[in-house]
């Protein structure tokens, strides 16, 4: 009997050891030179999965998702998309109920030990309510290593001085409630022209990362090459959004193509997020409408895309 107690003893160690604790484990983010790195200062990579638009797939925006996220997909960060100005429930709208849906993902993140993107979703310059937003979202989750601020997602007509100076604005906001944790910086035309920045970058300010998007079967090796040649002159660059398909979110998956944007971007070490937990009939949303709102989505419940991102995560994320 004591035989039997101490093997399960050493099962359950050795369980609890086996589960990753990214939080824990890696501590408060920084930025070195270009790199993402943890409280000891060496290179880590984020793996993880983009909520979709929280307006229209609510559902999905609750600790118990996040956690199945971080259990069976092996997920290290989510990233709680707030749709701003589109359609009803944004936060222009009805920003209590919209502040609501990212703190429950946040709060699951918290509790899960893993990272989070607070995404200003939106195309558009809203900079009184991105500030008002930001400096409630920095008070509340500050003291957090968990959080990371990206404080606009996908620019698309705007000027990068626009971007730049809005960016600026908005950063000086959340530096006065929370001094450390990342913030993510958009570039003109859906985060393509990361050039732009490269270019001309906010100083003034430590812990900023620049963000590209990319959808395989659309953006290829000529964004990968204007991204390395920011990365050459000093950039941080972080992929908040990608995943296999066309750049509308639709369309067949260029599996070649997105094989060759995973491997590029392990061989450089760049953070990167899949679009997205959702149910809407395309492409992108990694959900078939009979998933459960709350997590233990089996293989049936999956889009091919959501098979393979969970495939690349439980392969790559330690």
């Amino acid at each position: 009997m004591r035989k039997n107690i101490l093997l399960l003893a050493a099962i359950i160690l050795m369980a609890n050891i086996a589960v990753a604790q990214p939080v824990k484990d890696y501590g408060q983010l920084s930025v070195k030179g270009t790199q993402l790195v943890d409280k000891n200062g060496n290179h880590i990579i984020l793996r993880g999965m983009s909520f979709g638009w929280h307006n229209f797939w609510s559902r999905f925006y609750n600790k118990e998702a996040v956690m199945w996220l971080k259990k069976d997909w092996n997920v290290n960060i989510v990233r709680a998309a707030m749709g701003v100005d589109a359609d009803k429930n944004c936060y222009i709208e009805s920003p209590e109920y919209s502040k609501q849906k990212i703190k429950a993902v946040v709060d699951g993140a918290i509790a899960a030990g893993i990272y989070v993107i607070i995404d200003w979703h939106s195309h558009n310059i809203h900079l009184k309510e991105a500030k008002e937003f930001f400096n409630e979202m920095s008070a509340a989750y500050g003291k957090y290593p968990n959080v990371i601020y990206e404080v606009f997602n996908e620019p698309d007509d705007e000027s990068w001085e626009e971007v730049k100076a809005y960016s600026e604005e908005v950063i000086k906001v959340i530096r006065k409630n929370d001094p450390d944790n990342i913030i993510l910086v958009g570039c003109p035309h859906w985060d393509q022209d990361i050039n732009l920045p490269a270019a001309d970058p906010i100083k003034g300010y430590k812990n900023l990362m620049y963000t590209v998007h990319f959808y395989a079967a659309t953006h290829k090796q000529e964004l990968r090459d204007r991204t390395d040649a920011a990365i050459k002159k000093g950039l941080p660059v972080f992929i908040s959004e990608c995943a296999g398909m066309e750049a509308t979110g639709d369309g067949p998956l260029d599996l070649a193509e997105w094989q060759k944007w995973i491997d590029w971007m392990e061989a450089k070490g760049l953070s990167w997020i899949t679009w997205s937990i959702a149910d809407k009939d395309e492409t992108c949303s990694v959900l078939k409408k009979q998933a459960a709102s709350t997590g233990g989505w089996q293989k049936e419940d999956l889009k091919e895309s959501g098979i393979r991102t969970r495939e690349y995560l439980r392969q790559l994320n330690p």
